[in-house]
């Protein structure tokens, strides 16, 4: 999962603009060397979406039934597993870098990405983090 947190606590809009009109954006937009992180706090949440496509798709000439349904949820585990992995990789640094602190309270976009293709399996924006999960 990729979270894009904008720098302002307002700036979900614009991101989403740049995300949707710069080609290549997601690739642009990973570090290319590992950063060290200090304060790590995602909030949990859990988003779940369903689509009934039976309607649409017999109106293309396919009569089998067909809906979709996703679930992402984001807790405790996944958070205290991404911790943990910052923790590890931040001592493999020299103490001259500085830590980078990645603090999500206030609303960003998060995409889940399989790795070797790169294509995008989901993609939302949590805009209260406040009230998640």
């Amino acid at each position: 999962m990729l979270i894009y947190l904008p720098d302002a606590r307002d700036g979900l809009p614009a991101l989403v603009e740049r995300f949707g009109s710069v080609s290549g954006f997601i690739q642009n937009h990973l570090p290319g060397w590992r950063v060290p992180v200090g304060d790590f706090r995602v909030p949990k949440f859990k988003i779940k979406f369903g689509f009934e496509a039976s309607e649409v798709l017999k109106g293309q000439g396919l009569v089998l039934p067909f809906s979709a349904k996703a679930c992402i949820e984001v807790d405790e585990q996944g958070t205290e597993a991404a911790a943990a992995s910052a923790a590890v990789l931040s001592e493999m640094w020299c103490k001259r870098v500085e830590k980078v602190d990645f603090v999500a309270d206030h609303p960003f976009l998060f995409v889940v990405r399989e790795d070797v293709s790169g294509a995008v399996l989901f993609l939302g924006q949590l805009l209260n983090p406040s009230i998640a999960a």
